[in-house]
């Protein structure tokens, strides 16, 4: 008996190892992002359009949803000694998180002027933290699952489940 291990054993490997998957996604995503931030140039742009993908777009409340289409801003800014540049933002939201004609700040490479993201939490941010934080609770109930089922082992070789003092 001793070289089986037990499906909670398992179940919690498995728990553990897709937790730190996810959290080690997490942590590259964020690092580029942080390796982007860092070396990033800065710009004031203005969102020009918002390009609707995902569906139809109507302007019914149940269209309108989180399931329906989602609004991603393009964004017109001039890059430094360059020509206007205009890109269209990854992030998209439903409702949409900027209006046309609103100001945002612009992040972007200086070699490269069409790799640009929208300055903000959401488009540098919120995949990282959702990465992570999905792996910290998936590997959390993981390390549970494998303390419960390593205290439920020692007490059933124990025998009866209840301590017994030892003369030292």
């Amino acid at each position: 008996m001793r070289g089986r291990r037990s499906a909670g054993w398992w179940i919690a490997f498995g728990l553990i190892a897709f937790g730190t998957l996810f959290f080690a996604i997490g942590a590259i995503v964020g690092g580029v992002s942080i390796s982007f931030v860092t070396d990033a140039e800065r710009a004031k742009g203005t969102v020009v359009a918002l390009e609707w993908s995902g569906g139809s777009v109507s302007s019914s409340r149940k269209s309108r949803q989180s399931s329906g289409p989602t609004a991603h801003p393009v964004v017109e800014f001039t890059p430094a000694g360059g020509s206007p540049t205009t890109f269209r933002s990854s992030m998209g939201s439903n409702p949409p998180a900027y209006d046309e004609g609103e100001r945002v700040d612009v992040l972007y490479r200086a070699d490269d002027p069409q790799d640009a993201k929208i300055d903000g939490f959401v488009s540098l941010w919120l995949i990282p933290l959702i990465f992570c934080g999905i792996g910290v609770l998936i590997a959390g109930v993981g390390t549970a699952i494998a303390v419960v089922t390593r205290r439920r082992s020692r007490l059933t070789r124990s025998g009866s489940g209840t301590a017994v003092p030892t003369v030292g």
